[in-house]
């Protein structure tokens, strides 16, 4: 199926372009949602007759996608989730949720311009590719945590698995501790018990004397 661009597409071409395209991706996608015309002698001339006025909007909507990338562009969101303690989260975020926090801070950001490979299924910062628009792109990261303490600390740069560690370390390191102070305990109990028996043993030997 061959389609005339409308605008650009990524891996596909620029605005004008005469590409070919699988059916369903032309007639899914790229003509219901206005961004491309199938290449028919007809819509060769509608295009033309409204090259100039695609250009002007196309300008005006990445000016507008630039202002927007200026300040999106390394914005980190938080989402909180429950999860193991493992760091496994029971679901996933998705497009939409980090959509909804990018918004809730005061963005305009759709899932659809959101680019992900795969549901995120563990804890942790995520970046994500946000499409405002076909010749604008920018980086924003997702910080998936089970609190906001928790988001904060791996905002920091520590993950779940060194908080766990340390954790870990910091219990045996209390145990050794206590481990010690017995030792120690007993040591001082066992010095007690040896004075009386050599004060026993001197006097027996000077009776005998």
């Amino acid at each position: 199926m061959q389609v005339i661009l409308l605008e650009r597409i990524a891996k596909l071409g620029q605005m004008g372009d005469v590409v070919s395209v699988k059916q369903g991706f032309g007639r899914n996608f790229l003509l219901p949602q206005g961004k491309a015309l199938r290449a028919t002698d007809a819509n060769r001339a509608v295009f033309e007759a409204q090259k100039s006025q695609l250009e002007a909007n196309n300008l005006e909507t990445k000016k507008e996608a630039d202002a927007v990338a200026v300040k999106l562009d390394g914005q980190q969101f938080i989402v909180i989730r429950s999860a193991s303690d493992a760091g496994s989260l029971y679901g996933s975020v998705t497009t939409r949720d980090a959509a909804d926090a990018a918004t809730e801070a005061g963005f305009t950001v759709n899932k659809k311009q959101i680019a992900l490979d795969t549901p995120i299924k563990e804890l942790g910062l995520h970046d994500m590719s946000v499409v405002l628009h076909p010749e604008v792109i920018c980086n924003i990261q997702v910080n998936v945590a089970r609190s906001q303490e928790e988001a904060d600390i791996q905002a920091s740069g520590k993950s779940i698995q060194d908080l766990a560690a340390e954790a870990e370390a910091e219990a045996e390191f209390e145990i050794a501790e206590l481990f010690d102070d017995m030792g120690s305990a007993a040591d001082e109990f066992g010095d007690d018990d040896a004075a009386p028996a050599a004060a026993e043993e001197a006097s027996e030997d000077e009776a005998k004397a």
